[in-house]
């Protein structure tokens, strides 16, 4: 929702106050001549483009809250820490001729410093309202997305039977070992069956002498 001033004249500045306004609950103020982006009545982002905005230069300036990517940000020629004491807080600042801003890094600055700033539930608002801009997937929720089943492949897993269920059909080494006659029982049927052929014996020898 903006108050105040029009939509800026630089191509750069136009595109990142249409961004950051579309971010849920942002309002825009100029204090000290400044535009500033706001949630909940914090800042998140400070811009403008030379004596329009307030400067003594002819640059597009901007500053904004990086407490991730800060270091790297540092690294880039033209950025640096922001003033007054921001900068330990992970506030950066940097300038470019007005129509050659980087805005695809700069709408990953808004972003990062929307959610540095604003409430949970609004940071959590962001993230939801991301792919509904029309912003592409990320590849980590691609990632996410399951495969459709095959119609037929998950009756077929059902019919194959698992390992755990062949191992349990096949009897065990155990089941085996107690199948088989042990020594001592073929011990003891021994006697047995020599008491058999010795009782044959006796009566064969009966049989003959009553002959």
């Amino acid at each position: 929702m903006a108050t105040g001033k029009s939509t800026p004249k630089n191509p750069d500045e136009a595109a990142l106050r249409e961004l950051g306004l579309s971010f849920p609950e942002t309002t825009e103020e100029f204090p000290w001549g400044h535009r500033a982006l706001k949630v909940k009545g914090k800042v998140f982002v400070f811009m403008g483009t030379g004596k329009e905005g307030g400067a003594d230069h002819d640059d597009f300036f901007l500053s904004c809250k990086l407490p991730e990517s800060a270091p790297m940000a540092l690294t880039i020629p033209g950025v640096k820490p922001t003033g007054y004491g921001l900068g330990k807080s992970g506030w950066v600042s940097a300038r470019w001729p007005p129509g050659e801003a980087p805005l695809d890094m700069l709408r990953d600055w808004l972003r990062e410093s929307y959610r540095a700033v604003a409430p949970k539930r609004l940071a959590a608002r962001l993230d939801e309202d991301a792919p509904a801009s029309g912003g592409a997937p990320t590849r980590g929720a691609a990632s996410k997305r399951s495969k459709p089943p095959s119609r037929n492949g998950g009756a077929k897993a059902k019919a194959r039977p698992t390992a755990r269920a062949k191992a349990k059909a096949r009897p065990t080494a155990r089941a085996k070992a107690k199948a088989r006659p042990t020594a001592r029982a073929k011990a003891k049927a021994r006697p047995a069956a020599r008491a058999k052929a010795a009782a044959g014996a006796t009566g064969a020898k009966k049989r003959r002498a009553r002959r």
